[in-house]
């Protein structure tokens, strides 16, 4: 892996701690890994983190199996790698979503399906927090989704307590654009998504309307991401911490 970019990742994941308080010493953090560029690349830098955080964290990565039949045998040579230990939670989501109850739209159920698992098996490995890969694209698609088909301004936090599991769930990953995660991808045991919808979604609808936003309107990405990001303006997002030389 490309130390140099690598690093330029760092710096958006450091930034993202300093500004949000994500990650404190003592700390075991369960990193949801499905396969995915964003996920893999998380534990990743995450892992590389340890080694320069003037903090102490535990990294444990899980996947929750939504077939009961996955081959994870790359993903558990990577994570042997890192030296972090991997957990696969099966389960029999696909089987509940796409045969039983027939989902006509089924992204919703499926995430909260997944969450839930998730969350499970993190705190069934004595975590107290949940590292996800969402990304800056990720959330200039969720507010968009949100406003257009719900019609609320909303979108996810870089750090949100669960109280009913005792978890929190971090986002690293915040500042990082989905362009800089993609240069990694060759380098990644990114598995193929057995996912039947898969690229026919509407978050998949909204990732190509923002790309043509942007080509269209110069910088229009960024202007959305500073709106929402803009503590001072909206209040969508959590003041940032200060820091104290």
């Amino acid at each position: 892996m490309n130390a140099k970019k690598l690093q330029f990742i760092l710096s958006h994941l450091r930034r993202a701690d300093e500004d949000f308080e994500l990650i404190s010493s003592g700390d075991k953090i369960a990193v949801g890994l499905s396969g995915g560029k964003d996920s893999l690349l998380l534990l990743s830098a995450l892992a590389a983190y340890q080694k320069f955080r003037h903090t102490d964290f535990e990294l444990v990565a899980i996947t929750v199996d939504c077939t009961g039949s996955g081959d994870f045998s790359k993903i558990q040579k990577f994570c042997d790698e890192l030296g972090v230990k991997f957990i696969i939670q099966p389960s029999n989501i696909f089987e509940i979503i796409f045969d039983i109850r027939k989902e006509k739209n089924p992204c919703s159920l499926c995430s909260k399906l997944r969450r839930g698992m998730l969350h499970t098996a993190a705190v069934g490995a004595g975590c107290n927090k949940v590292a996800l890969g969402h990304h800056a694209d990720d959330l200039i698609e969720t507010f968009l989704l949100s406003l257009c088909y719900e019609g609320r301004l909303n979108t996810f936090h870089p750090s949100s307590y669960l109280d009913r599991t005792d978890i929190t769930v971090i986002r690293p990953f915040i500042y990082v654009s989905e362009n800089e995660i993609e240069k990694f991808s060759p380098t990644l045991p990114i598995l193929e998504n057995p996912c039947p919808v898969n690229h026919h979604t509407q978050r998949e609808y909204m990732k190509n309307l923002v790309k043509k936003l942007d080509a269209e309107i110069p910088d229009a990405r960024n202007r959305m991401l500073g709106a929402i990001t803009s503590t001072e303006r909206y209040n969508l997002f959590p003041p940032k911490k200060s820091h104290e030389n």
